[in-house]
């Protein structure tokens, strides 16, 4: 396995696909600034200091998620945090790329 593959990173157009397809629900672990500049529609912000704290919030909503951010990394971080929590995840990369895959 690579290190991108790793990160969660690689496949991700199909995968987005997929995981849309299946309901799922968009997390930009950007800061609550940077999510204001811009962000896309209809995504939860939960900033990745605040994701661990919101692990059975996000477990409620019963989905699949994809997290975002500017670059991919905190997103990444956020993902492993997910996945080791159960949750069904997927790194979706840097928010802008995300929404062009949308």
């Amino acid at each position: 396995m690579g290190l991108l593959s790793m990160l969660g990173f690689g496949g991700k157009s199909e995968s987005v696909k997929e995981y849309m397809d299946k309901g799922a629900v968009i997390i930009d672990v950007r800061t609550v600034s940077e999510f204001r500049e811009g962000h896309i529609k209809n995504s939860k912000n939960i900033p990745l200091d605040n994701i661990f704290s919101k692990v059975n919030e996000i477990k409620r909503l019963e989905k699949p998620v994809i997290v975002c951010c500017r670059s991919g990394m905190r997103s990444a971080q956020a993902a492993s945090i997910l996945k080791n929590s159960g949750i069904d995840v997927m790194n979706g990369g840097g928010w802008q790329s995300l929404e062009n895959k949308l």
